[in-house]
């Protein structure tokens, strides 16, 4: 074994929940609270409207330019969220989320984004097996057209081998990956987290014949469901904490927002607490938390107050090996979860709520389905899903590794950390083989998702014990809640090059917590 084993003396567990006491968190009060959330709730400024009248909008899908090939033009646009009010957004192609690109397993696509907005910004295609140059490092900035390439802000830390390019950047994605949902969004180093919170989102679906021919619920009856939460100004804007408004020089955020950014209003597809109609039939939701630090726990509840099953047959990184029923679904930020949910049996004319049982007030509604009419249905969940899951075993890990995901000390002031260490581009903080198998441990504070670019991974243990139901399949995001420890499992293959793991609470993420991974 390489390096891991000494890590592991240093960042074990014992001593990373030691350190909870260092930041006034001790270990006992965290693992008896078990706060549902990390963060602090910004409070809308404008009147907010009754859930389940807007409809649920479907982002539109993004027509190629050529075969492969994509553009897209990220610039300032306006959309009306709230009935009545106009909201300025930063976006992809004018809508929020933006537009959806749908692409085959193995046949790669080119993305070129061109960028007109006021900053600079990097786009990451979360969940992607992606070549180095393509996936998105936080300093590989696409400046504006007429922008200084010094004078980007941030920590000020230098970083030798970042790629700046202007005005615009091709992204190459092989898809060379499992059918699955991702999501591209803006990763600019230090100013992630407001350049999302404006509306930098999109989905992006890859598809396989396999899938295909399994008899899902498809079509119309195949929703993708982007799940956000936002708040208001007066003046109909997205109101956000930020120390610098422009988003130019002074990352973070002002000191009761230190944990975590919290919306008032839950967002669904960018519209408040939708409705949407459906067939007494069986539906996909494709699930994503594209919340900053909200976290969900997901439950479908009809008019009369039973409870829908949640069957999930898909995880961040595709299929299950067979489907997994659950009542509730927890989702942390960036995780995605495929589920059906069959309305055959709710009356025409009654209401679904997809409530979240960590929510209170307003933001215990998420959305809600109204049976409209009875319906054929010929769809069908298999017993088996998929046969090409990875089977990893203890035995085949060359490395053991332990991270500590805390609170602590950063550039005179207080930050988000991993192992002690606030992230630095300039850094190699882990060096593994291109095809290795390493188990890691995880170990947090507060609430962390934490994510891999690159690689799925399996969680192996959660708390000392077996994997949760939610934990199932391949995934790239793991929710880590307080003070627990979680051993995860994954092959590093795909590419060489500088990647990156770090915490998607995107509050987190721009104040030091993240890491770089080389892959050799």
């Amino acid at each position: 074994m390489r390096d891991g084993l000494t890590r592991r003396r240093v960042l074990g567990i014992g001593g990373a929940l030691g350190l909870l006491a260092a930041t006034g968190l001790s270990a006992s009060a965290v693992l008896a609270r078990r706060p549902s959330t990390t963060g602090a709730e910004l409070r809308s400024a404008v009147p907010l409207p009754p859930p389940f009248r807007v409809p649920l909008p479907i982002p539109p899908v993004l027509a190629p330019v050529g075969p492969g090939r994509y553009e897209i033009t990220q610039r300032e646009a306006s959309a009306e969220i709230l009935p009545g009010v106009r909201t300025p957004l930063w976006t992809y192609e004018g809508t929020f989320p933006g537009p959806t690109i749908e692409s085959r397993r193995g046949r790669p696509v080119t993305v070129t984004h061109r960028n007109e907005l006021p900053v600079p910004t990097v786009v990451h295609l979360h969940g992607g097996r992606t070549p180095a140059d393509s996936d998105g490092y936080p300093t590989d900035l696409v400046l504006p057209d007429r922008h200084d390439a010094t004078g980007h802000g941030g920590h000020g830390m230098h970083d030798p081998r970042a790629v700046v390019s202007r005005l615009t950047r091709d992204y190459a994605f092989p898809l060379d990956q499992r059918p699955t949902l991702l999501w591209y969004h803006d990763h600019r180093m230090d100013f992630t987290a407001p350049a999302i919170w404006r509306g930098l989102a999109g989905l992006h679906v890859v598809r396989d014949d396999a899938e295909d021919g399994l008899g899902l619920p498809a079509g119309p009856r195949e929703l993708p469901l982007m799940i956000a939460d936002r708040a208001f100004a007066a003046d109909g804007s997205l109101a956000y904490p930020s120390l610098d408004p422009d988003l130019r020089a002074r990352p973070g955020v002002h000191e009761p927002y230190f944990a975590g950014v919290l919306g008032d209003v839950i967002l669904v597809n960018g519209a408040p607490w939708p409705v949407h109609e459906v067939d007494a039939a069986r539906y996909r939701l494709r699930v994503l938390n594209a919340s900053n630090a909200r976290h969900y726990e997901l439950e479908a509840v009809t008019d009369d107050g039973r409870t829908l099953d949640l069957v999930q047959v898909g995880a961040d990184q595709g299929l299950l090996a067979a489907p997994v029923t659950h009542r509730l679904l927890p989702i942390a930020p960036a995780e995605r979860y495929d589920v059906i949910v069959d309305f055959a049996g709710v009356p025409v004319g009654g209401l679904v709520r997809l409530v979240n049982r960590l929510g209170s007030g307003r933001t215990r509604d998420v959305m809600a389905f109204r049976v409209a009419r009875r319906a054929a249905d010929d769809s069908r969940i298999p017993r088996t899903l998929s046969t090409d899951l990875p089977t990893w075993s203890r035995a085949d890990a060359v490395a053991v590794r332990d991270f500590s995901f805390r609170t602590g000390r950063m550039h005179g002031g207080r930050g988000w950390l991993i192992g002690g260490l606030p992230f630095d581009p300039a850094r190699t903080d882990v060096t593994t083989r291109l095809g290795d198998v390493e188990v890691w441990r995880l170990v947090a504070d507060v609430h962390h998702p934490v994510h891999l670019h690159l690689v799925g991974f399996q969680v192996l243990t959660r708390g000392g014990r077996p994997p949760s139901p939610h934990d199932a399949g391949l995934k790239d995001t793991v929710s880590l809640r307080p003070g627990e420890a979680v051993e995860i499992i994954t092959r590093f293959d795909g590419y060489p090059g500088r990647y990156l793991f770090h915490c998607h609470n995107a509050e987190h993420e721009d104040m030091g917590m993240m890491a770089n991974l080389e892959i050799i």
